[in-house]
């Protein structure tokens, strides 16, 4: 894995403990497991419409409790949503911060207003790596061709030189299918073994 120059991170699920996923399912009839649940949200056009910035945070709770048939009203289901991001997973900062001298680090994250506040004001992780490029700014998302086709631009590296970590399935699918170096990781655990199995972290 010498060919490797730069490391792209998705956040929620590696980084960060993500919670509320439970609480989802419990308010959407219809909805019985947590890949049901997640094959939902990638496809939600209101996710994907707060997440690329095109809506803001009241139209997108009206319209995921209507999309999903969530038993709780727009408030409530806003107010819990808020608090997904539960916290940084121990060993998150000193991970990232071990490979920041050896490899070109970049943060790829679907997210939104609401959870990048305290992605970067209330946990700093922004500054953690060189690049961030959340969705919701980027006007994009994963697992879309383009939003990795844009990291790649910006970044001005070639696919064969990238590393991209994530725990979504769907994610690392799609940036294999673009000719990047995958591995899916759950939590910080799993991303470390990821590095350890390709022989990253003692470079």
């Amino acid at each position: 894995m010498n060919s490797i120059d730069v490391i792209l991170f998705d956040l929620g699920g590696v980084l960060v403990e993500l919670a509320g996923v439970d609480q989802m399912i419990e308010w959407s009839p219809g909805i019985a497991t947590h890949e049901e649940l997640w094959r939902r949200w990638l496809e939600s056009s209101a996710v994907r419409r707060f997440e690329t910035g095109a809506i803001g945070r009241d139209d997108f709770a009206l319209a995921i409790v209507e999309e999903f048939g969530c038993s709780v009203g727009a408030d409530e289901f806003l107010a819990a949503f808020t608090w997904w991001p539960r916290s940084v997973f121990p060993g998150a900062l000193e991970l990232v911060q071990s490979m920041r001298s050896h490899y070109r680090l970049a943060s790829v994250s679907n997210t939104n207003e609401i959870h990048w506040d305290r992605f970067s004001n209330t946990w700093k992780l922004d500054a953690a790596f060189h690049h961030n490029f959340p969705s919701y700014l980027v006007g994009k998302l994963k697992p879309d061709a383009e939003y990795f086709e844009h990291v790649l631009a910006e970044l001005d590296v070639a696919p064969a030189r990238v590393l991209f970590i994530d725990d979504n399935a769907i994610n690392v699918q799609a940036a294999a299918k673009l000719g990047m170096h995958t591995r899916r990781a759950v939590g910080v655990d799993g991303a470390r073994q990821a590095f350890a199995d390709l022989g990253l972290l003692a470079r």
